[in-house]
């Protein structure tokens, strides 16, 4: 019975953290990190553990690819070598800097590299959730240098592990193998996943049909690409940047809202749910240390969490210095960000259910029978660097943005302006065309022309390029008048419902159709 109960709970938690974090202007990942925390005084929740194969199974699949698919991959592009270096290099560099910073606080070398792995990669989730607010590039980096770093950490984790354990051996070799296994293998899984994938999507039109094989996309890429031992991380992001190229020409529209729809909801309810077992484990986590070692553990979040901030900043502060040494095209200097916008991606690493999953991972016992050494003070730190980046970075993230000063990020404002007036240019140009070859009548061709000359002049209007008020105040009044309309027609076709005039599968055909449109109208921004 304790899995519907923990279902209800989540379900609250996720209420009663979203909400009051808007209400109080508080991010709400950190409000139900604390909700977590709080529920884990609750006796019946006690036992409540999240097992590492859920985050890295079932949660992480689905939201790293929808992460991706949302992803611009035209920015990964033009901004590729520095998302490479922090998903490589600053990962690898991190958990050195934590195992070092371990061991002097008295874990062995193999537990302290298991930590620093644990805690090296940044986490796409909590960056999409907690970041949003920033511009458009510095939330495409942290994005995509999320999506990556999950790949090396979980190769240093599998070297640490193993060594400690003792079925792992430590050669340049044999390092540089696992990482061409993880990141080739990981590629080419998700891209032969894509390529499954679009097959499979030409055939299946249905909208239910086709978002049946969306939904088993990321999985299936995962699937793949654990087989051969690579990055199943790697495998979903390939996967889906590739469909986010693709689906656009393969997906019709019925499909596609379906989909969107559906994956809104549920990777909305996937982020906070791992918010609130991130906190449950972390205070779990507590329980489990005592007197001398819980003083110790504490003193190690607070090292920790000071060595993945400091690495981070160093990072940044110092190998763009190199870069900049280095490459002085004009290109390289395009993409200069000041130093205000640095501070600001430095305190945007943070931390999530990727840590905790590797953490828990660890293994119980050694190859000789013995328990894991340090394994509950390594699950207690993990637990305890992501609740600190998450809270205190959280919480000092607006006021830094607010500090720094970002310029205003205009680009998707402008670029859709260009799309929307480009589109209903050429299809005014196609109208006189369409019209013969269908045979259209007359009258109703140049009711469409008159419609189409209306909407770009809306266009040109909100977009600055006229002057045009008076087109501003009757798109206004249209769209308002329309809305009147469509609950006039919705309150009648309830009414007849309700006088058993019609059936409630009549109810629901109409009820789609004026809904979609309401939607569309509601969501009509200056510009449309």
């Amino acid at each position: 019975m304790l899995g519907l109960e923990l279902i209800v709970v989540l379900g609250l938690a996720l209420l009663l953290g979203e909400g009051a974090g808007r209400r109080l202007r508080v991010a709400p990942p950190v409000l139900l990190l604390v909700i977590g925390a709080l529920l884990g005084f609750v006796p019946a929740l006690r036992e409540v553990h999240m097992p590492p194969e859920a985050v890295l199974l079932l949660f992480l699949p689905a939201l790293l690819y929808w992460e991706s698919l949302t992803t611009s991959l035209r920015q990964i592009r033009r901004d590729l070598r520095g998302i490479v270096l922090m998903g490589t290099t600053l990962v690898i560099a991190t958990a050195g800097a934590v195992a070092v910073v371990a061991h002097a606080l008295g874990l062995g070398w193999g537990p302290a590299w298991v930590l620093g792995a644990a805690v090296a990669p940044t986490d796409a989730t909590a960056v999409g959730v907690l970041a949003k607010s920033l511009p458009r590039r510095n939330v495409t980096l942290l994005r995509a240098e999320s999506l990556i770093n999950d790949g090396t950490a979980l190769v240093v984790y599998g070297l640490a592990a193993g060594i400690t354990v003792g079925g792992e051996h430590l050669t340049v070799p044999h390092v540089t193998w696992l990482f061409l296994v993880s990141y080739l293998g990981g590629a080419a899984a998700g891209a032969l996943t894509a390529w499954l994938g679009i097959r499979v999507r030409r055939v299946f039109h249905d909208p239910l049909l086709g978002n049946v094989a969306a939904v088993l996309t990321p999985f299936t890429a995962f699937l793949l690409a654990e087989l051969i031992h690579a990055s199943g991380v790697l495998a979903v992001v390939v996967a889906g940047l590739i469909m986010s190229q693709a689906s656009p020409r393969l997906v019709g529209a019925a499909t596609r809202r379906q989909g969107e729809e559906f994956w809104a909801l549920s990777t909305f309810v996937l982020n906070g749910a791992l918010f609130v077992l991130v906190g449950l484990e972390a205070q779990s986590a507590v329980r489990g240390l005592h007197g001398n070692d819980l003083t110790h553990a504490l003193i190690a979040v607070g090292a920790v969490s000071a060595v993945v901030v400091g690495a981070r900043f160093a990072f940044l502060f110092t190998v763009v210095k190199l870069i900049r040494l280095v490459d002085r095209r004009p290109q390289q200097r395009l993409r200069r960000m000041n130093y205000r916008a640095r501070i600001v991606s430095s305190l945007s690493g943070f931390r999530g259910a990727v840590s905790l999953a590797v953490a828990l991972s660890v293994p119980t016992a050694l190859d000789s029978g013995a328990p894991f050494p340090d394994r509950d003070t390594i699950v207690f730190v993990t637990s305890g660097v992501i609740v600190t980046t998450l809270v205190v970075q959280g919480l000092l993230l607006p006021a830094v943005v607010r500090w720094a000063r970002l310029p205003r990020d205009t680009a998707v404002e402008e670029e859709r302006f260009l799309a929307e007036t480009t589109a209903t240019e050429e299809a005014l140009k196609a109208l006189p065309h369409l019209a013969e070859g269908l045979g259209t009548d007359p009258a109703v061709a140049a009711h469409m022309r008159q419609e189409y000359e209306t909407h770009l002049q809306v266009l040109r209007a909100s977009g600055g390029e006229t002057d045009d008020e008076e087109a501003l105040r009757h798109d206004r009044h249209y769209t308002a008048l329309r809305l009147e309309l469509l609950a006039r027609k919705r309150a009648a076709v309830l009414r007849l419902r309700d006088e058993h005039q019609i059936d409630d599968t009549v109810l629901r055909q109409v009820q789609r159709r004026l809904d979609i449109e309401e939607v569309r109208l509601s969501r009509r921004q200056p510009a449309e």
